[in-house]
């Protein structure tokens, strides 16, 4: 029954399975969306090649079912951290709780955490100081730094400067800047992580040049599900839940941007990916 399910759900002009396996560094799969369907949303993952998913933790609540996920199925690992829209809540309990997270098998990233000037959700005061805690933990544990950035890319490179000796690697996921501050950030050795907004003729066009200019050793993509649904799919979906089984469609476009392959894009993101995760 599950199978069937799988099959319906997805138009066939929509199920695409590629040559190579396919990594989504950023699913937010314990979005309330996915609660009737998870399984499902997975074995379609599966059937598409996307083989490896890194669920997004962006609170505690939600970080904790992040590992109950990577626990629960193979292939799947969870990031652990406070994003900015939340950074106000940040305490030294939150502190504690976060860096037990971090010691989790199934953790591979501190965040999402970052800078978000755009909605200003928590003050950028109250933002610095969460992301400054977040990148201590990170120096701590060693990891990865999964990163969010919205009109704050100045203040983010100068943080990041001021930290890049003590921690390991960091991404900046979603990226959707500009040509400057990419090479800002590619000049602080940090990977970029890219989403359907490159298929997104209304605001992503500036993104399509830029593609060239990441070196494929520092690229990495994510469907940022069940946001940003590819606008490049050849029929409508139903609902307009993005989901990671629809990461091809991303790779797709990133390969035509390039210049290259499909099978030589997927391939090149995914070996990034593992080895910046430690998959």
């Amino acid at each position: 029954m599950a199978t069937a399910y799988v099959d319906e759900f997805l138009p066939d002009a929509l199920q695409f399975r590629p040559s190579t396996p396919l990594v989504d560094i950023g699913a937010n799969l314990t979005h309330e969306s996915f609660g009737r369907d998870l399984e499902a949303v997975i074995q379609r993952a599966q059937a598409a090649q996307v083989t490896t998913m890194i669920v997004t933790g962006t609170d505690i609540e939600h970080a904790s079912q992040a590992v109950s996920l990577a626990q629960r199925y193979p292939g799947l690992y969870a990031t652990a951290g406070i994003h900015p829209h939340d950074a106000s809540q940040w305490n030294n309990d939150i502190a504690e709780q976060m860096a037990a997270l971090h010691a989790a098998p199934e953790v591979v990233a501190v965040g999402e955490c970052g800078l978000d000037f755009n909605r200003n959700f928590s003050t950028p005061q109250q933002q610095e100081q969460a992301f400054e805690a977040q990148l201590a933990l990170a120096a701590e544990s060693g990891l990865p730094l999964f990163i969010h950035e919205r009109d704050a890319g100045q203040r983010m490179r100068e943080m990041l400067h001021a930290w890049r000796d003590d921690i390991s690697q960091a991404v900046v996921h979603c990226f959707t800047a500009d040509r400057d501050t990419l090479f800002g950030y590619l000049d602080l050795d940090l990977h970029i992580g890219l989403t359907g907004w490159i298929c997104d003729e209304r605001r992503g066009q500036h993104l399509r040049p830029l593609v060239r200019e990441i070196p494929l050793d520092r690229l990495m993509v994510e469907t940022d599900c069940p946001y940003l649904l590819p606008r490049n799919l050849p029929t409508k979906l139903k609902g307009r839940r993005h989901e990671p089984a629809l990461l091809p469609w991303i790779v797709r476009e990133l390969a035509e941007c390039r210049g290259i392959s499909e099978a030589e894009m997927g391939a090149a993101t995914t070996q990034t990916a593992q080895q910046f995760f430690r998959l």
